[in-house]
C-alpha cells in the first residue's frame, strides 16, 4: 500500500514536472505587425492603467466597439469589421491577458475587464458610441450601460456570459466540461492547462459554433499559438475561477437606460429560459434568436451581426427610456 501511494506521488510529482517543462519550451508568437485578414488597417495600442492593449481602428462614421469572447482576440470579428467600417469608425480591441495585449497579474474579474473596457472608451474620447459584443464582451457592454457610462449609447450584446455561475463555456461539450471542471483543482488544475495540446484546444474552440467550418484551421491554429504567450494560461485560469463574477452582475441590469438588442445564437451555451430572463430583466430590451449558430456568432453567422447592428442604431426600441448622454 505504501509503495503504491509512493509511485503514485511519484508519478504525479513528474506529471508536474514535466508541465513545466512543456510549458517553457513552448514558442513564444511574435505579435503580428500586420493583421492577415486586413492588412491595411494598423495595429496600434493604448496604455489604460499601466496596462499596453492592442487595438485596431477602422472605418468612418458614429463610433462602434467591438468587444470579443472569452479567450480569444479582436480577430474574432474579421468577417464584420470591413463591412461595419463602411459606415462606422469601428474600434476592435483585445483586453488584458487576451491576445496580443499586456497580460498583467491580476483577478480576471467581470469587474476588471469592465473598468478596463471603460478606461479604453474614455482614453480615446468616444462619444454616443455603439457597443457590440460577444460572450463576456456582451456581458462588458451590458454592465457599462447598467453603470450609465457617458460614451456609450447603445448596447448589442451577443451571447451575454452571465449565466449559470459563469460556467457555460462547461456545456460546450465533455471535453470542455473536463477541463475547466477541473481549473479550479489544486496542482492538478495548472498542471493539465499547462499541458494543453492543439487538438484538445481546437476542439474546445469547435464547441463554440454550430457551423463547423466556420472556425478555419488557421484560425485555430493562431488561437491556440496566442494562448503560448507567457502567462497567457495564469491570465485564462485567473478568469475560469472568475467565472461566477459575469452571473451576479445581472443584478445590475434593471438600472439600463440604453436601447439594448439581445442577439443569441439557437446553439449557444445559454438555455432559453436564461435568455428570456435577460430580456425581463432589461428594461426595454429586445430578443432575437440566429438559427443554426453557436456560442461564437461572429464566426458562425457574421451577416446576423451586421443586420443587427443596422436594427439596432436605425431604431429605438421600444419602451427603453433615452440614455442621459443622448445628444451630447
Amino acid at each position: 500500500m505504501v509503495n503504491a501511494l509512493a509511485v503514485a506521488l511519484g508519478a504525479v510529482a513528474g506529471l508536474v514536472l514535466i508541465s513545466y517543462l512543456v510549458e517553457a519550451l513552448r514558442p513564444r508568437p511574435r505579435a503580428p505587425g500586420r493583421l492577415p485578414w486586413a492588412p491595411e488597417i494598423p495595429i496600434l495600442t493604448s496604455t489604460i492603467d499601466g496596462v499596453q492593449v492592442r487595438y485596431v481602428v477602422a472605418g468612418q462614421g458614429p463610433p462602434l466597439v467591438l468587444l470579443h469572447t472569452l479567450r480569444t482576440q479582436l480577430d474574432m470579428f474579421q468577417r464584420v469589421i470591413p463591412e461595419l467600417a463602411q459606415r462606422f469608425r469601428v474600434y476592435a480591441l483585445d483586453y488584458p491577458g487576451h491576445g496580443y495585449s499586456d497580460i498583467p497579474q491580476a483577478s480576471y474579474s467581470a469587474d476588471y475587464f469592465t473598468g478596463m473596457v471603460g478606461g479604453f472608451l474614455d482614453q480615446l474620447e468616444l462619444k454616443n458610441a455603439v457597443l457590440v459584443g460577444e460572450s463576456i464582451g456582451g456581458s462588458i457592454a451590458l454592465l457599462l450601460a447598467a453603470r450609465q457610462h457617458p460614451r456609450m449609447a447603445r448596447v448589442l450584446a451577443i451571447n451575454p456570459y452571465d449565466y449559470d455561475a459563469g460556467r457555460g463555456l462547461r456545456r460546450s461539450s465533455l471535453l470542455g466540461n473536463l477541463i475547466f471542471g477541473l481549473n479550479d483543482v489544486p496542482l492538478l488544475g495548472a498542471t493539465i492547462t499547462r499541458l494543453r495540446l492543439y487538438p484538445i484546444v481546437k476542439a474546445v474552440f469547435e464547441g463554440g459554433v454550430e457551423r463547423k467550418e466556420a472556425l478555419t484551421p488557421a484560425f485555430a491554429r493562431e488561437l491556440y499559438r496566442v494562448g503560448n504567450r507567457p502567462g497567457h494560461y495564469r491570465g485564462f485560469m485567473s478568469l475560469v475561477h472568475q467565472w461566477p463574477s459575469w452571473e451576479r452582475g445581472r443584478a445590475e441590469y434593471p438600472r439600463i437606460r440604453v436601447p439594448v438588442l439581445l442577439l443569441y445564437g439557437d446553439h449557444d451555451w445559454s438555455r432559453a429560459a436564461e435568455r428570456e430572463a435577460n430580456a425581463r430583466e432589461i428594461p426595454g430590451a429586445q430578443l432575437r434568436t440566429v438559427a443554426r449558430a453557436g456560442h461564437f456568432l461572429s464566426l458562425d453567422a457574421p451577416e446576423e451581426i451586421i443586420r443587427a447592428v443596422g436594427d439596432l442604431t436605425t431604431s429605438t426600441p421600444q419602451g427603453n427610456p433615452p440614455h442621459p448622454a443622448a445628444g451630447r
